[in-house]
């Protein structure tokens, strides 16, 4: 089932969801950096959403069939980590990058999910760039959603950035409907051929989220059955926004005061409502 809403009250409800979710990075940023574990970012922005937010974490206790339940309020993916990363003891250190994935369910029960790439200390080149390409991946998708536009529009355009600067694409991963449930239709491949898949609808919702590694795009799982890691040990980055096709093209659902502006390929793009729409 596909998440599509027409309910203004729908709307809404997404729309504080995604900002929620982009609050909780807000909050976090000047706790990331040299010295802290991710347990304690873990730490932090549980606090955040229980005690402040008053949302819930989406991902602590989620157990998809087959997997056993993940232990923690939010997934931190450092380095050749690709996604799912289980906060710890893990110290970061200078040189690192680490991706935050955060998803909150509001009271009324709707799911706000994004994440950010943090750079920690002096990092290498190679990893600047790397962040900076998944970065303009993730917005080129993001500039293909409008009503009619197919997802195999917005998987073309994320694989070829992403191709002919060297890199290569996740296959096992995508994103996905969100709504009233965490995962749901449609699945959001990062790559595919233009005019392709299913068409998109005004009230659709679901994220773009691409994970792009240096190297080769095989992974490899963990034996805790959730971090999923690069197969050839190369850096893998990732960054991710909730979206709503609207009438006339997308609304960034995961917007807030902290978010990373978009790049400069995007420059011209409207993903904002208006404020007499807001």
């Amino acid at each position: 089932m596909n998440s599509v809403f027409t309910a203004e009250k729908d709307i809404l409800g997404m729309r504080e969801a995604g900002r929620l979710a982009s609050e909780v990075l807000d909050h976090v940023t000047p706790h990331v950096k040299a010295g802290v574990t991710t347990g304690e970012l873990d730490r932090i922005c549980h606090e955040y959403m229980r005690d402040v937010q008053k949302t819930i974490p989406a991902p602590l206790n989620y157990q998809p069939p087959g997997y056993p339940p993940f232990p923690a309020s939010i997934c931190t993916s450092v380095n050749d980590v690709i996604c799912h990363g289980i906060p710890g003891d893990k110290v970061l250190k200078s040189g690192d990058v680490v991706n935050l994935d955060i998803t909150v369910i509001t009271p009324d029960g709707y799911y706000g999910d994004t994440s950010r790439m943090f750079m920690v200390g002096e990092v290498s080149v190679m990893a600047k760039r790397l962040t900076q390409v998944t970065f303009e991946c993730m917005w080129l998708g993001i500039a293909q959603v409008k009503p009619g536009a197919s997802l195999g529009d917005i998987g073309h355009v994320i694989q070829t950035h992403a191709e002919k600067s060297g890199y290569s694409v996740v296959r096992e991963y995508c994103g996905h409907g969100i709504g009233k449930v965490f995962h749901q239709d449609p699945q959001i491949l990062h790559y595919g051929k233009p005019g392709t898949g299913e068409k998109l609808v005004a009230g659709m919702t679901f994220t773009i989220e691409p994970m792009i590694n240096a190297g080769r795009r095989d992974i490899r799982t963990m034996p805790d059955q959730w971090t999923v890691k690069t197969k050839d040990r190369s850096l893998s980055t990732q960054w991710e926004h909730t979206l709503l096709v609207t009438q006339t093209g997308v609304e960034v659902l995961t917007w807030s005061e902290g978010s990373n502006p978009a790049p400069d390929c995007v420059k011209d793009l409207s993903f904002r409502p208006s404020l007499a729409s807001a």
